[in-house]
């Protein structure tokens, strides 16, 4: 990660945005999201000091899709990509530990891709044997992430959290009661 312009406090904080991802060695870095269903993965070496972060909106993507840009999107990629920056920097995978946030239910009566998407960061971090060491996930609120990846530091903070809605009672209208009398046509 090239220079960037340190805060006040000496620290420099880098947004991450849908379908980004991020790596870094500096000690002054602070990576930092904001999540409502997609998951960010935070991934680190304590040994090599390396750490990164995702953002990602789906799992995995349908079948047909090919087109290379919206890749970076999906759950499947945005790990793949992020754990080979970071060996490009020096970490080693058998050393990477893993935090995962987001993945909260933000609508009712829809599929919830949310709970998707933690499913998938967890079953990917069992098969690739990297040890989760801490998840906030699910729920119904958004959240902001700020991730210290040389540190594998992670301090996640519900943003907005909305209230379950009620379920939607849809009601037939009423019949129309024939009132007798004339009806005229144009």
């Amino acid at each position: 990660m090239s220079a960037l312009p340190r805060a006040a406090d000496g620290l420099t904080r880098v947004t991450i945005m849908q379908g980004e991802t991020r790596v870094s060695d500096d000690p002054g870095v602070i990576l930092t999201t904001v999540l409502g269903s997609c998951i960010s993965a935070c991934l680190f070496d304590p040994v090599a000091k390396v750490g990164g972060l995702n953002h990602f909106l789906l799992a995995e993507p349908g079948s047909g899709e090919t087109d290379v840009r919206s890749l970076q999107r999906y759950g499947v990629y945005a790990m793949e990509v992020l754990i080979n920056a970071m060996m490009a920097m020096g970490a080693t995978r058998s050393n990477l530990k893993a935090r995962i946030y987001g993945g909260a239910s933000l609508r009712d009566g829809f599929r919830d891709i949310g709970a998707t998407n933690a499913l998938f960061a967890r079953r990917f971090l069992r098969d690739e044997r990297i040890a989760l060491v801490g998840e906030d996930v699910g729920g119904h609120g958004a959240r902001r992430v700020e991730f210290r990846p040389t540190l594998g530091l992670a301090r996640c903070r519900i943003a907005s959290d909305r209230p379950v809605e009620p379920p939607r009672i849809v009601r037939p209208p009423a019949p129309v009661v024939d009132a007798g009398g004339d009806v005229e046509f144009f």
